[in-house]
């Protein structure tokens, strides 16, 4: 029997000694094809897409831009609060959630950063370069447009007519600080409130007052004449 015990004994101690080596050999192997995968999606992208291509991606409400970097890095300005409330640099690089970025419009604080294209795109269409057909600038040299885009990264007031994600990526590739999503939101904008309808209905509104208070005071009669021409006029 004592034969039998020492090589079940010599058994269990080479398995025991090996059983770590195993484990880094498998980590070895799990990071090596993890850095193939981040390989393959880096060059799938870079073929997509060019450093410095504009990159529009739809979503609810409102159409996100960003600058493609290369090596599946896109730079792009998205208002969020937490580098307001917090320093935590690695909660801060996690994707913005809605909460973070409706707090952000409403605070007026956003920051220009850096992710990942499917970070970026959030399950959505990718559009390249749609605004070289739109903008009546030429586009600058690519390289010029990432500079510019990566010269600009951090923390930086937001404000969601006055300067959004678009205001910055027409700066980068054009040169030029505007957006058309504001143009025709406040067009639309316009057309609901400065109207001759609306003239007539607020003339209407404040001579039912008016009357209803039964005492016209200055103010309050220049308040009825002068509003509804001013709308009148602004149609």
């Amino acid at each position: 029997m004592f034969p039998l015990q020492l090589l079940a004994l010599t058994a269990v101690s080479t398995a025991t000694l090996t059983s770590p080596q195993e484990e880094q050999e498998k980590k070895k192997k799990k990071q090596e094809v993890e850095k193939k995968k981040q390989e393959v999606e880096k060059s799938r992208y870079d073929v997509m897409f060019r450093r410095g291509d504009l990159l529009e991606v739809p979503r609810t409400l409102f159409t996100h831009f960003g600058i493609y970097l290369g090596g599946d890095r896109v730079a792009h300005f998205i208002p969020d609060i937490l580098p307001v409330v917090s320093s935590d640099q690695f909660r801060i690089k996690q994707v913005v959630t809605n909460t973070r970025l409706i707090l952000g419009v409403l605070a007026k604080c956003g920051s220009i950063r850096v992710d990942s294209v499917e970070d970026f795109a959030y399950g959505s269409e990718i559009l390249v370069n749609p605004m070289d057909r739109m903008c009546s600038r030429a586009a600058l040299q690519e390289e010029d447009v990432a500079c510019r885009a990566e010269k600009l990264l951090g923390n930086v007031e937001y404000s969601l007519l006055w300067y959004n994600c678009e205001h910055y990526v027409m700066y980068c590739r054009y040169g030029t600080v505007m957006s058309f999503q504001t143009f025709q939101f406040c067009k639309t904008v316009r057309k609901l409130l400065l109207s001759r309808r609306v003239a007539k209905a607020t003339a209407l509104l404040l001579l039912c007052l008016l009357l209803y208070l039964g005492a016209a005071s200055v103010g309050l009669v220049l308040l009825t004449a002068l509003l509804p021409f001013i709308i009148w006029m602004a149609a």
